[in-house]
């Protein structure tokens, strides 16, 4: 479970509470797809792109396999049906969208264009 569900079942256990993590409770309206895609493209840029992005601003080079590994995941071109792609929501690509744009804007605008 992701932290922002783990926080947003805590604060829903108790009415009233406010919860830092979602504070519109945003989370809630989420369907089980778009929290495991959520959760998938969190763990994909926190594990495996952030860790690249010091070492290619460093050398100035972009790592072609990131574009690979996202494209595995189903993070690019999340809503075109067909073609390899998984046909997703809009919502689903936007959450995609916000944890790779945590790790980096230019990683994400990569992605938005293949999208």
């Amino acid at each position: 479970m992701s932290e922002a569900s783990q926080s947003s079942s805590t604060a829903s256990a108790r009415p009233g509470a406010f919860d830092w993590q979602d504070p519109l409770r945003l989370d809630e309206q989420l369907d089980e797809d778009e929290r495991l895609i959520r959760d998938t493209a969190h763990q994909y840029a926190q594990e495996k792109l952030q860790p690249r992005i010091i070492e290619a601003y460093r050398h100035e080079r972009t790592d072609p396999e990131i574009f690979r590994e996202m494209g595995e995941l189903g993070l690019l071109g999340p809503t075109i049906q067909g073609y390899g792609c998984a046909g997703t929501s809009y919502v689903a690509y936007g959450l995609i969208a916000r944890e790779v744009e945590r790790v980096d804007s230019g990683y994400r605008s990569m992605m938005s264009v293949q999208s």
